[in-house]
């Protein structure tokens, strides 16, 4: 039996998962959790780590998916990090994947392809959605510049409007760090302005629209 944990932060999909879950004859779910905090404190809870967690991206004011499944992945002998969401933009696919992610599902894949990736993510193989695969294949094909996940985080802040202070405080680096790698993303992305990484990163799917 394959045990999962289920990790998202609406209790109607929770629910929902649950369910399709308990339909699965050779696959039960083992706990939930709320956000990426909840999810480590019920890996540290249970006597037994599931065999999968099944992980959401954006999850509110906690901790999202990326950075839980960074904090996971990095355990002893760590469950496979299957991403269920509704988000498909390079950035997304590209951090969770660097983050230590094992597959990327979209959320209205049909219970058997999540039931397949949950046996294959449980075998210790990547398994991605057919529009998430052609999307990094199309990336690679393209050329498209590729930046790092704090690049990326940088990127995504600068689009949210934080100035450089805010940035700084917010990823609890200096103001220094901060100018040094907008100066990388200016460069990657062939721009000279905050405004025109903003436009190319929306424009090459590096970040997606608020």
């Amino acid at each position: 039996m394959i045990t999962v944990l289920l990790v998202d932060d609406h209790p109607v999909v929770r629910r929902g998962l649950r369910a399709m879950v308990d339909d699965f004859p050779d696959i039960t779910a083992v706990g939930e959790a709320a956000d990426g905090a909840e999810a480590l404190r019920r890996l540290a809870e249970l006597e037994r780590r599931p065999d999968v967690v099944l992980m959401d991206l954006q999850m509110g004011p906690g901790m999202h998916g990326v950075e839980a499944t960074r904090r996971i992945t990095a355990l002893p002998d760590p469950p496979a990090v299957l991403i269920l969401t509704t988000y498909s933009t390079d950035a997304d696919i590209l951090a969770a994947v660097e983050a230590g992610a094992t597959g990327y599902l979209l959320k209205d894949a049909p219970p058997q392809e999540v039931a397949a990736a949950v046996h294959a993510a449980a075998r210790g193989e990547t398994v991605l959605a057919p529009p998430v695969a052609a999307r990094l294949l199309g990336r690679v094909r393209s050329g498209r510049p590729s930046l790092s996940p704090r690049e990326t985080e940088i990127l995504r802040l600068l689009a949210e409007g934080l100035a450089n202070r805010q940035i700084s405080r917010r990823l609890f680096i200096s103001e220094a760090t901060v100018k040094t790698h907008l100066v990388h993303i200016y460069d990657k992305l062939g721009v000279d302005s905050r405004t025109g990484a903003i436009a190319a990163g929306l424009g090459s799917g590096l970040i997606r629209p608020a």
